[in-house]
């Protein structure tokens, strides 16, 4: 089984650097790209070009939005999606303007990455003191760079409560108890809105559930695929 995996916002293919080796137990790895594209279905036929045949999608944050893009455009090549720490809500008028001003202010001025607040936000607080794993989220953000973020940051999350039910291969929904970003009730309506998804919850870690706390993630998404390719083959 093909595994495709779509970071989050200004996260790098290194996101997933604690998980990947108990993933390539599945099946070969491949990285889509979300530093180009105008819209999240832009972003979404683009990976479609580069995937394999068949595969399982497991996305990320941003990056599940991209996934249940590309689930629905090529339902016939994706044999399974996994949705971690994600939402399927359109950005509220708030989040837009914040994003928004974020991006006109950074025209005018150098890029340093994310800033201690806005990674602090997306941590447990028991990490809120863990200067390299802060400083690994911010360097994934320097290293896309400026022009990235401008791109990342303009794109629009319509929402896609209403076309949940389109989606028809088997979902895990992954969620982190302690996610001060996307919250259990935002999980819920993505397994009650995807036909036949299933729910776990990954307790002690905060959204960054592939950087905090990898091995509880693995150990719930590398059973569920493993039970699922046999079920294929």
């Amino acid at each position: 089984m093909n595994i495709v995996l779509v970071p989050g916002f200004m996260a790098t293919k290194s996101l997933w650097d604690d998980v990947i080796s108990d993933l390539e137990k599945i099946g070969p790895i491949t990285h889509a790209n979300l530093c180009d594209g105008t819209s999240i279905r832009d972003i979404a036929q683009r990976a479609i070009t580069h995937a394999p045949e068949s595969f399982a999608l497991i996305g990320f944050s941003m990056g599940g939005y991209v996934a249940r893009e590309i689930a629905r455009i090529a339902s016939s090549r994706v044999e399974a999606l996994v949705l971690i720490a994600t939402s399927a809500r359109a950005d509220t008028p708030a989040q837009i303007i914040r994003k928004a001003s974020a991006s006109e202010q950074l025209r005018v001025s150098r890029f340093a990455g994310l800033s201690r607040a806005t990674i602090l936000q997306s941590l447990h607080p028991r990490n809120a003191n863990n200067i390299a794993m802060v400083e690994r989220v911010r360097r994934m953000s320097l290293d896309l760079g400026k022009d990235v973020f401008i791109r990342q940051v303009a794109l629009e999350r319509e929402g896609d409560l209403d076309r949940l039910g389109e989606i028809v291969c088997p979902t895990l929904v992954v969620a982190a108890a302690q996610d001060k970003l996307r919250s259990l009730p935002e999980a819920e309506e993505l397994r009650t809105g995807i036909p036949h998804a299933e729910l776990v919850i990954a307790k002690e870690s905060g959204h960054m559930l592939p950087i905090e706390a990898p091995g509880a993630l693995t150990g719930l998404v590398v059973p569920w695929l493993r039970k699922l390719r046999a079920q294929l083959t």
